[in-house]
């Protein structure tokens, strides 16, 4: 079966283009608090990584393999030089995606995007009873909105509002598809950490993260001190898109325009 990937447009078709690629069992509908200040001076490309949201399943969930298939994309789009930002896990196949295809990536920013896998926090209790067999998958099934609110929210800083759609969305993806996406998340992390993957490319990259984020130790984002510019988002935990869409946005949008 061919891995269908949903991709959806913003912005004016002929503005400077931006890909944006969610992090683990989300879709792309996680940038949506963005949009409206992104695709107002960019062309936004947002895809639904294989297995996630309404794209089919891949045959291999493997950090490489999801992103030749975002290269298909561009390489279908016409694209090249594009500004890639990649949300948590996001971030690992936006690297990817420049190992692979340095003629399609311009520049990269990775937010939340852990450097390695010793800095991975105890994760939330709620995302542990979600996962953990033998009763992760009859729970992610049965799971209500307020669950899946929950699971979000465990992984903020604060309370806030999570969009309804972004609720919606994420029941499209299955148990097994997020278990795999984190397993091979692992291994790609775990074959060589992620600032020595900036190290060998040449592209400007930009690095933010929440100073308050659950599920990375802020202080591990010192490690990319020396491949990119780093800005901390202090009180922001591991979701920025959501928890502070405007200054996430105001980042993004600033060192997109030293790229053009």
């Amino acid at each position: 079966m061919n891995d269908f990937l949903h991709v959806v447009h913003d912005g004016p078709a002929d503005a400077p283009p931006v890909l944006l690629i969610h992090g683990s069992g989300a879709t792309s509908g996680s940038w949506s608090e963005m949009m409206p200040a992104l695709a107002e001076c960019h062309r936004v490309i947002r895809v639904d990584l294989p297995g996630c949201g309404r794209s089919t399943p891949p045959p291999s969930f493997a950090v490489p393999r999801q992103a030749s298939r975002v290269a298909a994309v561009l390489d279908e789009l016409g694209l090249a030089h594009v500004v890639v930002a990649g949300h948590s896990s996001g971030g690992y196949v936006a690297v990817s995606l420049a190992e692979q295809r340095p003629d399609l990536v311009g520049s990269l920013a990775l937010v939340s995007t852990g450097p390695r896998l010793d800095a991975l926090l105890p994760q939330p209790l709620i995302l542990r009873l979600l996962l953990a067999p033998p009763f992760g998958p009859l729970l992610w099934r049965r799971r209500s909105d307020a669950v899946i609110r929950r699971g979000i929210g465990a992984t903020m800083a604060r309370r806030v509002a999570i969009p309804d759609d972004l609720v919606t969305e994420l029941r499209g993806t299955s148990y097994r598809a997020f278990r795999q996406v984190l397993h091979h998340n692992g291994a790609y992390l775990a074959e060589r950490g992620m600032p020595e993957r900036l190290a060998a490319l040449d592209v400007p990259a930009l690095v933010v993260f929440g100073g308050a984020d659950p599920r990375w130790d802020p202080s591990s984002a010192h490690d990319y001190d020396t491949v990119a510019r780093v800005e901390y988002l202090p009180g922001v935990g591991h979701v920025p898109l959501v928890e502070e869409p405007a200054k996430t946005g105001e980042l993004l949008l600033a060192f997109a325009a030293t790229r053009l």
